[in-house]
């Protein structure tokens, strides 16, 4: 009984740190519920959201995906400097294939040829972080024709009948990764591959082309985010992405996705998200530097990690 309860705790850590959050805020920071600043922190967190979403996917497959911070900061230099030259439409979809390219290459070195998912995507986090280096020069790489891209900013800069539009917009491909996990054969899949690949294969379960798409998936939506997060700032820099693969492996964890996979869900990641962003924003409103908001983070991953391991033992112990 102390297990099943301890598991379900874990299980339900989301929805007690965000009441526990807005408690905090509604006691000690009142400016932090203000409309204009809700609606500033959704729309700033709409980018990780939507990165979380695609790596929910590989996570609850039971792997690991640390190279989305640099498919996002790659895909938005490729659509700022294509925008610049071809227009908005060119700029998106070329940004869109970095994302499934990268993704191929993941899943080819994880699913295919068996490499330690930490370890690969580690490397292809470097290759790619490394190519927008030596493309900007380290330089920003910036908007020039404003005028002629007003929709592409109107992506993250406006309003859907008074709510962001990135909010709007990570709704929509939350309901979409919803059904696809949930409601899918595909969705059933990636699941058994992440409670035991081993027996899904004996099931007939492609486990290779399962793993293989749920890179393409997390990658894809890492450059999407890219894309996103050019509408928003109009600049990129090869760094842009540096450290919100834990940030958004961070809200995941937090969200009750299992790091030895099998179980999980997008709406408790876009749960965790807002959790984070909460927090990141009380900081700042409270003077905090913003380099607490890293250390912060930090402190989640583990607490979250943790909660993951008593999660796990309360299961086996059950």
């Amino acid at each position: 009984m102390p297990a099943m309860i301890m598991t379900s705790g874990a299980r339900h850590a989301p929805v007690i740190a965000a009441a526990l959050t807005l408690l905090a805020a509604w006691l000690f920071i009142p400016q932090l519920l203000d409309l204009q600043n809700v609606n500033q922190v959704l729309r700033q967190m709409a980018v990780p959201a939507i990165m979380a979403l695609g790596v929910t996917f590989v996570v609850i497959a039971g792997r690991l995906d640390l190279s989305v911070g640099s498919v996002l900061s790659c895909s938005a230099i490729a659509t700022i400097t294509l925008l610049n030259e071809v227009g908005p439409v060119a700029a998106i979809a070329v940004a869109l294939a970095i994302g499934v390219l990268v993704g191929c290459l993941n899943g080819f070195l994880v699913a295919y040829l068996r490499l330690n998912s930490l370890i690969a995507t580690l490397g292809t986090l470097s290759i790619v972080q490394g190519m927008a280096l030596i493309y900007t020069g380290g330089a920003n790489v910036v908007m020039s024709d404003l005028e002629a891209s007003t929709w592409f900013t109107s992506i993250s800069r406006g309003y859907v009948l008074g709510i962001p539009s990135p909010v709007v917009l990570t709704l929509v491909l939350a309901v979409l990764c919803g059904v696809l996990l949930h409601a899918s054969t595909f969705g059933r899949k990636v699941f058994a591959v992440g409670g035991n690949s081993i027996a899904s294969a004996y099931s007939s379960i492609d486990v290779r082309r399962t793993l293989f798409a749920t890179y393409v998936i997390a990658d894809g939506f890492a450059a999407i985010a890219g894309v996103v997060y050019a509408s928003r700032v109009m600049t990129a820099r090869h760094d842009s992405g540096v450290g919100l693969e834990l940030l958004v492996l961070s809200a995941v964890i937090l969200g009750g996705t299992s790091l030895i996979g099998g179980s999980g869900s997008v709406l408790r990641s876009i749960l965790g998200i807002v959790v984070i962003g909460a927090m990141q924003s009380a900081l700042l409103l409270l003077g905090f530097p913003f380099y607490m908001q890293w250390i912060a983070v930090a402190v989640v991953l583990i607490a979250a990690a943790w909660m993951n391991v008593i999660s796990r033992t309360g299961r086996e112990v059950a």
